[in-house]
């Protein structure tokens, strides 16, 4: 039996590029049924790309034209909004929604929701920070996988509740958003605030290498290994005949990743210092937190049994029970993952803020983390979706938070655009998921 699951939206990972299908199958309705790959040219490419957005795919073009939009209308605004200084700082601000929404991504491809993950990472933050306060800090060795596996835990008996009783992952969850709240304020105490007082731990959120050829080696070596991967990948499609990008495309690819590596090195081996006294030069350490995690949630989705199993429920989640799959344990494990991410966030927040406090706001969090999987490309009818997309959407929505800050606007018009912004993404979606269901 057919499993529906896209296999083009899911195992090339972020560095596949937008429009190319990964299935043996013609690229358009003028190809031959069986497609010579000597043949196929880039011309033939961008054609099929046409014919993609048209029928409702769109894949990354929103979020790119998005970014784009955001930073040619907030540079208007304020001349210091492309600055370095506020670049990196828009960096930082992402990297909490970056790493929530990856976790996002894996609920909305099975086609459910967690509102709960907002405060399920601030319970880590907190716990984290309980067990470094105080005059005996906890080891940090100990302090941050206890923090993860406790948010494990929390997604893990939450999705027990989803698939083992059948319960609504709208009203579970929202009932964790609700008790995880207070237990956060229980962990804080009267008091609200809980510093933290180890350097090593906010490092991890705000730290930076010094040391500014290791910046290029860093990003060199991520370049060469991107790199490799993605010709041998297309490189063996072509050998064996099924369709796979021309030469010249892969080459493209190529070269457009090296060109966005050296612009990271640069941006953050500049001076970012404000007052231009100390400066401030370096690789952060949450740039790099954030690529590990890509790699590791991409190669998961794409390249292991249980990741395909993600996209065959979320495409079809009778189809794939006929076909074999533990369609629970692959369920409840979506939402393990999703937990173990916003733990990562929460002490990213602790770390950033140095600290824990009751003013954060985990609804908030959790609410802008799933628009900014949704803007960057994840369906929210499940079966579609990658670990990047979570990556893209937060750089839209930390620029959009970013850039309406330093323009003077109110709060009030803050949460209105950013919520006319989720609306727009969502309806996209929608358009899409109705124009690629009547052209099938």
């Amino acid at each position: 039996m057919a499993v529906n699951a896209d296999p083009d939206r899911s195992p090339a990972g972020a560095l596949e590029p937008v429009g190319v299908r990964d299935e043996a199958t013609p690229l358009d309705a003028t190809a031959p049924a069986a497609p010579d790959s000597s043949v196929v040219s880039l011309d033939a490419y961008v054609r099929a790309y046409v014919a993609r957005v048209r029928s409702g795919d769109s894949g990354l073009l929103p979020v790119v034209c998005g970014l784009v939009l955001i930073s040619v209308i907030f540079q208007v605004s304020n001349s210091h909004f492309l600055g370095v200084a506020n670049l990196v700082n828009w960096l930082q601000q992402a990297s909490l929604y970056m790493v929530m929404a990856m976790g996002i991504v894996f609920v909305l491809l099975l086609g459910e929701i967690d509102l709960s993950a907002g405060y399920v990472g601030l319970v880590g933050g907190a716990i984290a920070a309980e067990m470094l306060s105080g005059t005996h800090p906890w080891p940090l060795g100990l302090v941050i996988p206890i923090a993860l596996l406790t948010t494990a835990a929390i997604g893990f008996g939450q999705g027990l509740l989803i698939t083992r009783l059948g319960l609504p992952a709208f009203v579970v969850t929202l009932a964790g958003l609700l008790g995880w709240e207070g237990v956060l304020l229980l962990i804080l105490g009267t008091g609200g605030t809980v510093p933290i007082n180890d350097k090593y731990f906010t490092d991890i959120a705000t730290g930076y290498f010094t040391n500014l050829t290791l910046s290029w080696v860093i990003v060199g070596a991520l370049v060469v290994i991107a790199a490799f991967v993605l010709w041998r990948r297309d490189n063996r499609r072509r050998s064996s005949g099924l369709v796979a990008p021309p030469v010249a495309l892969t080459v493209m690819k190529i070269v457009a990743i090296a060109v966005a590596g050296t612009a990271l090195v640069l941006l953050v081996n500049a001076n970012r210092s404000i007052l231009k006294v100390a400066p401030i030069r370096g690789m952060p350490w949450f740039v790099l937190e954030v690529m590990g995690l890509l790699l590791i949630w991409t190669l998961f989705l794409g390249r292991t049994r249980p990741g395909r199993y993600i996209y065959a429920i979320g495409g079809n989640k009778e189809a794939a029970r006929r076909a074999g799959v533990s369609t629970k344990w692959i369920r409840t494990m979506g939402f393990t993952i999703c937990s173990v991410n916003a733990g990562a966030a929460g002490m990213l927040i602790a770390g950033q803020s140095g600290g824990m406090a009751t003013s954060i706001d985990g609804g908030q969090l959790v609410l802008y983390s799933i628009a900014a999987a949704v803007i960057g490309g994840t369906s929210l009818f499940g079966g579609r979706g990658k670990a990047i997309h979570g990556v893209l959407g937060g750089l839209v929505i930390a620029g959009i938070v970013n850039g309406m800050a330093l323009t003077g606007l109110s709060a009030q018009l803050q949460y209105v655009i950013t919520g006319l912004v989720l609306l727009v993404a969502v309806t996209i979606d929608a358009v899409s998921h109705r124009r690629a269901d009547t052209t099938v």
